[in-house]
């Protein structure tokens, strides 16, 4: 007999939709986070949103600001928590080199594309990114609608 599938059982807790559609994704990386216990049971009830998140690299380690884990009622009663505290991301000291080099030398940014589960454990798909211009946006938008077109008439044909 098998679990129904849940959120917490699919793997992805959380995606930073905003981010595809406002940057060209160039390298991505994959880190894992510096979590407490209550928020490991909220990731868990799927309770994270990585909107306005960006992440920080200051003196060679990455911290991740603005990810908004929400506490349950239930798994914080006696901790004052945090729902936008700042979250070490660990990663390999070449990794780290690459997306320093990547933001200083090349000029991209970093940010956050999603959180996840692997195995039992937490981890967060960070991306270097360089920034779309309104008319990049409009034509990554075209592209959709064509390709969503295509797909309509391909369904059709084959009826």
């Amino acid at each position: 007999m098998s679990k129904p599938k849940t959120q917490a059982n699919s793997g992805t807790i959380a995606l930073n939709k905003k981010a595809k559609h406002d940057y060209f994704i160039e390298d991505r990386f994959e880190a894992g986070i510096a979590l407490t216990g209550w928020e490991v049971k909220s990731l868990r009830a799927g309770k994270a949103q990585l909107v306005d998140s960006y992440i920080l690299l200051k003196d060679g380690e990455a911290f991740l600001l603005g990810a908004h884990i929400t506490p349950l009622k239930t798994a914080s009663t006696h901790v004052i928590a945090d729902p936008t505290r700042t979250r070490k991301l660990l990663l390999k000291a070449r990794e780290l080199e690459k997306l320093i080099g990547g933001v200083q030398q090349k000029g991209f940014s970093c940010v956050p594309i999603s959180l996840y589960w692997k195995k039992h454990l937490v981890k967060c798909e960070i991306a270097l990114v360089r920034g779309k211009k309104d008319f990049d946006k409009r034509q990554t938008e075209k592209e959709k609608d064509w390709e969503r077109e295509k797909q309509r008439v391909v369904r059709e044909n084959n009826r």
